[in-house]
């Protein structure tokens, strides 16, 4: 039997890491698709909502942490099946503000029933929630140091 090393372990990890969060992912998209909503379109409205009057396209870019190119891209999906309004700003020309619709708001409202994360971490005692909560943000602390980029996590919601 082959001795595994370091290393094989922590890859080991990072993949259980990555299969937890695309089952998990996977079943909030189950849940979320009779509203015709996608996860990271909830998470947009989420940030935009909390940015409120002075969402941009490149602010959201960096509350989700990822390429301005793919959030433009999914700004306007978003636009087109009416969950988010682009308008110009006045007083910057180039500027353009990003703010949801009625349509929009209510696909949030709906999204909120989040069932399916209640039940993946309801198999988690208190204890376990806080241990993994620590863990997790000293592992996505460690990750954006070493890419060197500065990171602000998206709002959590309030309720």
């Amino acid at each position: 039997m082959k001795n595994i090393s370091p290393m094989d372990e922590d890859y080991n990890l990072w993949v259980l890491l990555h299969q937890t969060t695309d089952a998990a992912l996977r079943a909030r998209q189950k849940e979320l698709d009779q509203f015709d909503i996608s996860v990271i379109e909830v998470g947009v409205l989420l940030v935009i909502q909390a940015i409120g009057e002075k969402a941009t396209p490149s602010e959201i870019s960096r509350r989700i942490f990822r390429e301005p190119h793919s959030v433009s891209a999914l700004l306007n999906r978003m636009e087109k099946k009416g969950l988010v309004r682009k308008t110009q700003d006045l007083d910057r020309k180039n500027l353009v503000r990003v703010s949801i619709t009625e349509k929009g708001q209510q696909a949030y409202d709906k999204s909120t029933r989040r069932k399916s994360i209640y039940k993946i971490i309801s198999s988690l005692s208190e204890e376990e929630r806080q241990q993994l909560r620590s863990c997790l943000e000293k592992l996505r602390n460690k990750a954006f140091k070493e890419l060197t980029v500065e990171y602000k996590p998206p709002p959590l919601p309030q309720y």
